[in-house]
């Protein structure tokens, strides 16, 4: 989402690469490890999250960059990503004897093709801000045009989307460029069973609460997320025992970039609630963060759930692609 971080934006003049891909490419990407989360301390513990390490990543790839919504594979390691450009990331993160991020390798670039098979002539109709990954296929959201395709997964630089899930929320009630941010696959062993979950970035019901809906099974239905005005929904994870992360991004003159984690019971979660939850850590630029966008939950090679977080660097020199890991304590 291009609004965040927006002062930048109209500083360099730069949305996205000119060139847009027409195949797989390849993508060299050299990153330098993050030793330290808070700037000039050695302090490991924010909040209910324990830094383990994070990268800065770079690339002589124009397309490289702008990363909106992350999930890894059963591996925990293998990941899928998708670019706010109307692009596919694939790639794999390394780890160091320690077992601490040292770099992502195997990182290929595709584009993403409409029902047609064709790559989008306007960004506005492949703007990707979630994901969600079920039974080989991709679920993808999509935020100026508010819609969830489906696409295998067997070779994305092919794949056309087969379908469309449902959203549920009246179309005429997503904001212009404010729609569907987070999608996100609840545990199929929890009280959703499975079921896709969307959270709106900045459209709101007539209570000034941010549109979600879980959008199958028993508790399919429309519900609603408490709103802090200083903060924007960007991406969501659903934790094993079923609550939900959601990843925030702050961006405003008063209080400038800041980001936070929000954890949601889901029990709460059902058709006419507004949730809420306890805030797992905060963060704003005496920490090592950018705009952040994207959220997934793995295990860590210890077996504790870990946090990773990426940021989306708007193709701005002023900003930077980040990955970020935690381990979640309690």
């Amino acid at each position: 989402m291009k609004r965040a971080l927006g002062a930048a934006l109209v500083l360099t003049g730069t949305l996205a690469p000119s060139t847009m891909a027409a195949s797989t490419v390849d993508v060299p990407v050299s990153a330098r490890q993050i030793p330290t989360f808070k700037v000039g301390s050695e302090e490991k513990r924010f909040g209910k999250l324990e830094f383990v390490g994070g990268l800065i990543m770079h690339s002589p790839e124009p397309l490289f960059g702008a990363i909106s919504s992350i999930r890894f594979l059963p591996d925990g390691r293998h990941f899928l990503a998708v670019l706010d450009t109307g692009h596919w990331l694939t790639g794999a993160i390394d780890r160091n004897p320690s077992d601490v991020l040292s770099g992502i390798s195997d990182v290929r670039i595709d584009t993403m093709l409409d029902e047609n098979g064709h790559e989008a002539k306007r960004k506005m109709d492949m703007d990707a801000e979630g994901l969600a990954l079920r039974a080989g296929q991709a679920f993808v959201s999509y935020e100026r045009w508010p819609r969830i395709e489906i696409f295998a997964r067997k070779d994305l630089a092919t794949a056309k989307p087969v379908g469309q899930l449902p959203v549920l929320i009246p179309i005429e009630e997503f904001r212009r460029n404010a729609g569907i941010e987070t999608l996100v696959l609840s545990p199929i062993d929890g009280p959703l069973k499975g079921a896709m979950v969307i959270v709106a970035e900045g459209s709101f019901d007539k209570d000034g609460h941010l549109f979600a809906a879980v959008l199958e099974g028993p508790r399919k239905g429309i519900f609603a997320v408490a709103h802090d005005s200083s903060f924007s929904v960007t991406d969501g994870a659903f934790l094993p025992n079923g609550d939900l992360l959601l990843l925030e991004r702050r961006f405003n003159l008063a209080e400038g970039i800041g980001m936070r984690i929000r954890r949601i019971s889901v029990d709460a979660i059902k058709p006419g609630a507004v949730v809420d939850g306890e805030v797992l850590m905060k963060a704003d630029l005496s920490n090592q963060i950018d705009n952040m966008e994207g959220i997934d939950v793995i295990a860590g090679p210890d077996g504790s759930t870990h946090v990773i977080l990426v940021s989306d660097d708007n193709h701005s020199f002023l900003q930077r692609n980040i990955m970020l890991e935690f381990k979640l304590t309690q």
